[in-house]
């Protein structure tokens, strides 16, 4: 669960990324939406999930930034970007996770769709397969470009797992 559902304003942050660098909400919504998928390493809902944001990344990461927000530190970080192949950015909560506090959080993974606007669109906990079609969908329009399953048919995929 969040206390962040969609329509509210998303808290702006800076946080460092894993090569070092700064990286705020208000440079990555000047490209456009922001995926925010806020994670811990030892989670297994996270580890199912995060491929699939993979796949949000590679089809519209024109436009779009996905990022991931690890509650764990930076090698432990990087080895599960790597076990998941996850190569979109990811940024590190810093101690007593203030941002994800400030989102609300409960439970990982939990996964954020937000407008330049700062607004949040789609709000999720958990693996939640219609809001991820759902941020698909939304970002499709968005590229004026035709919505196509994020999931393939052969993959037997549940609609939902508890983070």
């Amino acid at each position: 669960m969040t206390n962040m559902e969609a329509g509210s304003s998303a808290p702006g942050f800076s946080l460092k990324a894993l090569d070092g660098k700064s990286c705020s909400l208000d440079s990555l919504l000047e490209r456009g939406p922001v995926v925010a998928a806020f994670f811990k390493i030892s989670c297994p809902v996270c580890q199912f999930t995060f491929p699939f944001l993979q796949r949000i990344s590679e089809r519209f990461g024109k436009n779009v930034s996905v990022i991931g927000i690890s509650q764990d530190d930076a090698r432990s970080t990087k080895e599960f970007n790597q076990a998941y192949g996850v190569t979109f950015p990811t940024l590190l909560d810093d101690p007593g996770y203030p941002v994800s506090n400030a989102y609300g959080l409960t439970n990982v993974p939990t996964v954020f769709l937000i407008n330049p606007d700062r607004k949040v669109k789609v709000a999720c906990t958990g693996f939640d397969k219609a809001a991820l079609e759902n941020i698909a969908g939304e970002l499709a329009q968005r590229q004026k470009i035709s919505a196509v399953s994020l999931f393939l048919p052969n993959e037997s995929v549940p609609a939902y797992k508890p983070g």
